[in-house]
């Protein structure tokens, strides 16, 4: 009887030590354990209270039980969501940065512009950034590189890309230089035609066939404006519609209330009935109802007034935030410089963000609230105080069809966007009571509320509202070099 005492002691003494072994090993599984967030993925439709395990800057778990690592946060009362990825940044100092982070962009990538250095631009930034980012390159800059402008963000009035239209030869030009700067890794080719009014059609189709060529999609700021013929953004549309259709190029359409201003759910109708027939076109909006731009730039050509059906006093000069007069355009319309435009309504911008196909991208430039206050407005404006979204189908928008629209391209962004085993650990943790934009016209760097925690690659750079500025861990996201040789 002892004996058999001591045998069953015994084993009981093996079971103990193989559980305690088993906490031990679950201890040294995950670097960082997300504990009992309301975890929220558009990919799949998860909306339920789980655990989280991180390691190696991947998820590896997702349970209903509770999991153990070596640090914890607690999520408790909170939402996980996938990092949001904004498509659309271009501000590019450390300021700026640090206020996407606060807004929850785990990855920002500026799609529009681009650049005509691309290997210089990601060099520029390896290992100084606390999120993913990304660039194209960008017709705009490499129209001015070709034409011998100075450089800059935008052509200058009366400069050669803004006003030129391009020989044969400076033509095979551009076309090289897209060429080259896809070989580098490019994400995308941005174009801004609505700064390049010269670039004529068929230049627009030749670049649209390059860009066909890596299978990158073209980011687009159309030629046209508004309703008013012609030059309307109904034309604008339609031009890289069928550039789309004759290259076999993908299209995203930018800022689409900002140029569609009153025809948006026109322009909104295109872009469905093309997906209807099977084009690969997208498009994405902002939550503001003003824009911001060069005031130099050709969007201030003699005659916007009528075409936008705005005057001076819809104007905001970024950098004091006074309203124009005819005087004081015409003085900054010389030196150049960033100015708010007042230009559209809340019933326009409403009508955008709820339609299902469009996603939602900041258009960041430094002197305007999107820059910082995007995401969270978003999220605390649109879903919590007017119940225009769903919280998912918000989520949705700021986080996989971002990833979504890059995937061809970059095979990486699988892993972005989503909450799933094997995804980056790229995460938000927020409040949905809480979280709302705060930045102003007046004071626009105004840091978001209510995220309490962002990853990126499972490093936390925020936490409990605060910014760790010592964690420079973002990575670049870029396509695979396919080569250095370049075509004509």
């Amino acid at each position: 009887m002892r004996v058999e005492i001591k045998i069953r002691l015994w084993g009981w003494g093996l079971l103990a030590l193989f559980l305690g072994a088993q906490a031990v090993k679950a201890d040294e599984t995950y670097d960082l354990v997300i504990a009992e967030g309301r975890v929220m993925d558009p990919e799949s439709g998860l909306d339920a209270i789980r655990w989280i395990g991180i390691a190696d800057g991947q998820v590896k778990e997702i349970s209903e039980k509770a999991l153990v690592g070596k640090t914890s946060i607690p999520a408790k009362g909170l939402v996980v969501a996938p990092g949001f990825i904004d498509l659309h940044q271009h501000a590019q100092d450390e300021e700026s940065y640090w206020r996407k982070v606060q807004d929850g962009v785990t990855s920002a990538l500026e799609l529009e512009v681009g650049t005509a250095e691309v290997d210089r631009w990601y060099a520029d930034r390896k290992g100084r950034l606390p999120i993913h980012h990304g660039v194209s390159v960008g017709h705009i800059q490499v129209r001015m590189k070709v034409m011998g402008d100075a450089p800059g963000f935008l052509p200058k009035e009366n400069a050669g890309a803004q006003s030129q239209v391009a020989t044969p030869e400076q033509l095979l030009a551009m076309k090289r230089e897209i060429r080259a700067g896809l070989n580098q890794g490019a994400v995308a080719v941005g174009f801004g035609i609505g700064y390049t009014p010269a670039a004529t059609r068929w230049e627009i189709v030749e670049m649209f066939r390059v860009a066909n060529e890596a299978g990158a999609c073209c980011h687009v700021h159309l030629r046209g404006r508004r309703e008013r013929e012609p030059g309307s953004s109904i034309e604008g549309l339609g031009e890289v519609i069928a550039a789309s259709v004759v290259s076999g190029a993908a299209l995203h359409v930018v800022h689409i209330q900002s140029t569609g201003g009153p025809a948006t759910p026109k322009l909104l109708q295109m872009v469905s009935a093309a997906q209807s027939r099977g084009l690969d076109v997208t498009a994405e909006c902002y939550p503001y109802t003003a824009g911001m731009t060069d005031i130099s730039s050709a969007i201030f050509a003699p005659g916007w007034r009528e075409k936008f059906n705005l005057d001076y006093d819809s104007m905001q000069w970024g950098a004091t935030g006074e309203r124009l007069t005819a005087e004081s355009f015409k003085k900054y319309r010389k030196s150049g410089g960033l100015v708010v435009l007042h230009s559209n309504s809340e019933e326009v911008v409403s009508d955008a963000l709820k339609h299902p196909l469009t996603m939602i991208a900041s258009d960041g430039l430094k002197g305007h609230p999107r820059n910082a206050g995007t995401f969270a407005r978003v999220l605390g404006y649109y879903v919590r105080e007017k119940k225009d979204l769903s919280l998912m189908d918000a989520l949705k928008k700021i986080t996989l069809m971002p990833a979504q629209r890059l995937e061809k391209r970059v095979p990486s962004m699988v892993n972005k966007g989503r909450i799933r085993i094997g995804a980056d650990a790229d995460l938000v943790v927020f409040d949905a009571d809480l979280i709302i934009d705060k930045a102003t016209y007046t004071e626009a760097m105004l840091p978001s509320a209510g995220i309490e925690y962002v990853l990126v690659s499972g490093v936390p750079v925020v936490k409990r509202g605060m910014l760790d500025k010592e964690k420079l861990i973002g990575e670049a996201i870029r396509a695979e070099e396919v080569g250095s040789e370049v075509a004509p």
